[in-house]
């Protein structure tokens, strides 16, 4: 399986949706923890980190919903919410592994992020596979794209084929949202061209040093990137993007700034990521 990714083409009201669903899941993810965290200090609760999450779940589901207050979350779909429990499963997981750190709570300023999947699907017999494709969502070849539980959306590359997918994971960059979907298809494994193997250092002031003594510079569209990024810095180093507990809403000008920040530094990654692919070839 590998993933397929692309950008999205909204319009105010669409990304006002994605906006949502990403603070939908990042509440109920922030819920989750808050509870879970809350439960040590029981000493009559042994249950694992999988099992006590399964009960808030429960809780979140019969109760938490059902307040008058929280009536905005019927307007989202409901693998939201159980993503963001799925998600936090694996954080806690990996963190009893020792493969991370403690989870900690979701933040805007880190980006958005949803998942998406079909749980329907047509079974013939109860305990067989359902019928293929019907616990799927076909995407034709074209700019459309049909998420589950929500409409159809525009991409700005379309699909070249015509291919099936169960999860979606929409994410935001900056003020740009994009599309993963995973695609079961074998990936076309690497070409290694036939050359004696050295020792490649990835630095910063160029771009690679091999172990024979040569180095190749870093390309001009990254020396420009990094001097553009640095004069934004510098020109907006007393913005401050507000304080919840000083309860200082950010201003507009701080908003913006942040915005074209968080660009920046995803232009300035993709460079860096193209160019360590041409480097590889």
């Amino acid at each position: 399986m590998f993933a397929l990714k692309r950008e999205l083409k909204l319009n105010k009201v669409e990304t006002s949706l994605m906006g949502g669903n990403a603070g939908f899941k990042r509440w109920v993810y922030n819920f989750g923890l808050e509870l879970l965290t809350a439960s040590w200090s029981f000493e009559d609760i042994k249950a694992s980190d999988s099992k006590c999450l399964d009960a808030i779940k429960k809780v979140f589901t019969s109760c938490t919903m059902q307040k008058p207050e929280y009536v905005w979350m019927k307007l989202y779909p409901s693998t939201v919410y159980q993503s963001a429990f799925i998600d936090l499963k694996d954080a806690f997981s990996r963190w009893r592994k020792g493969l991370a750190k403690f989870p900690k709570k979701k933040s805007k300023k880190k980006g958005d992020s949803f998942t998406l999947y079909k749980t329907a699907g047509i079974y013939i017999e109860k305990g067989k596979p359902p019928l293929p494709f019907t616990n799927r969502v076909v995407i034709n070849a074209g700019k459309l794209i049909k998420l589950p539980g929500l409409k159809e959306l525009r991409l700005k590359e379309g699909i070249d084929f015509i291919c099936s997918s169960q999860t979606f994971t929409v994410s935001r960059t900056a003020d740009k949202w994009f599309v993963a979907l995973m695609l079961d298809a074998e990936k076309i494994p690497p070409i290694f061209h036939p050359i004696i193997s050295i020792g490649v250092d990835l630095g910063v002031k160029v771009l690679a040093t091999c172990s024979d003594g040569t180095f190749y510079d870093m390309p001009v569209t990254t020396k420009k990137a990094k001097i553009k990024l640095g004069k934004l810095q510098w020109r907006n180093r007393h913005k401050v993007l507000g304080n919840k507990k000083l309860k200082i809403r950010a201003s507009n000008n701080a908003r913006i700034y942040y915005t074209q920040l968080a660009s920046l530094h995803a232009d300035l990654a993709n460079i860096r990521q193209d160019t360590t692919k041409e480097f590889d070839h």
